[in-house]
């Protein structure tokens, strides 16, 4: 016996949508493919980084690169939106790898500071080095002049988004 599935519509598919949902939905396409951009771009660096280190790790490394070391436990896992145990693991993984240190906090003995080794540092660069032939192939394709034009938009975007998330 075959079976054969007939397309439903769900509602009125006739219907006109106003000017705000037509916003919305370009919002939401926008939001969808950052989303997948972050997805395929995850799965590229991924694949190029060591045995046993994830992008949570490169992650935490690349917040350090750019922002400076220093900074607390806490003060990553706030920035990366995970809960501070999950930190403390993702930490233990790039200590045990040599890649970060751990330094009395001088602002509170209570806790400590995360900072970048060596090691640390060659491994950004060399992830980075990793995935550039990915990023020149991109650029084949796509001038870079292009991203370029949309990085300060993409910067303002999450500068909204960060300043609204707490």
């Amino acid at each position: 016996m075959v079976r054969i599935c007939r397309l439903a519509r769900a509602g009125h598919w006739n219907i006109r949508l106003s000017q705000a949902d037509e916003i919305g939905k370009l919002v939401f396409g926008f939001f969808n493919e950052v989303g997948i951009i972050n997805q395929l771009a995850t799965r590229q660096l991924e694949s190029k980084l060591p045995d046993g280190l994830l992008i949570s790790h490169f992650g935490v490394i690349n917040h350090l690169m750019r922002l400076g070391d220093g900074r607390t436990p806490l003060q990553i896992a706030t920035a990366h939106q995970v809960p501070k145990t999950t930190m403390t693991h993702t930490l233990a993984g790039l200590k045990k790898a040599g890649l970060i240190e751990f330094a009395p906090n001088p602002k509170d003995a209570r806790s400590k500071c995360v900072l970048l080794t060596d090691a640390g540092r060659r491994f950004h660069a060399e992830a980075i080095a990793a995935i550039m032939p990915e990023f020149q192939a991109l650029l084949g394709d796509i001038p870079a002049d292009q991203f370029a034009a949309a990085l300060p938009f993409l910067q303002r975007v999450r500068a909204y988004m960060d300043a609204a998330r707490d």
